[in-house]
């Protein structure tokens, strides 16, 4: 019989506690669902409301229009999970919504984004674009398109 050395095990052992404490960490971060994730802001106010992770307030319907409007996908790509541009997933999580309304109004011009101050459409609606966003880096915002609470 073929005797198996412990150490052979250990390896193994702690890939599997490692995954474990992984898959833990990820389930005990998940957003409430069913309204906005106040968790996820810092304790703070969420700026958007969302039921069933698709359905909106109206002000972050608007965010979503304004997004659609402005083309935003063909950089950060359909699902806001980056392509050209960066993921907004990510860079939502990091980013404050005074450092995010500079970025879209003046632009990133040295990475090709470009300023957004005169397009109305963007400038009218930048807290409930942010709020959108937002959502979607939160998680409470499962899916990119939403629709509107009734």
């Amino acid at each position: 019989m073929t005797r198996v050395h412990s150490l052979h095990l250990r390896p193994a052992a702690l890939w599997l506690a490692a995954l474990l404490l992984a898959a833990a960490g990820a389930l005990h971060a998940q957003p409430a669902t069913g309204g906005a994730a106040a968790g996820a802001t810092g304790g703070a106010a969420a700026p958007y409301k969302v039921t069933d992770g698709y359905k909106v307030d109206s002000a972050t319907m608007e965010g979503f229009r304004a997004w659609r409007s402005a083309a935003c996908d063909r950089c950060h790509g359909p699902n806001q999970e980056g392509m050209v541009g960066p993921s907004l997933i990510n860079s939502l999580k990091t980013i404050s919504k005074d450092d995010f309304k500079t970025t879209v109004t003046n632009g990133r011009l040295e990475k090709g984004m470009p300023s957004f101050k005169t397009n109305d459409a963007v400038m009218k609606h930048l807290d409930d674009l942010y709020a959108y966003l937002k959502g979607r880096s939160d998680g409470a915002i499962t899916r990119a398109k939403v629709e509107e609470m009734k």
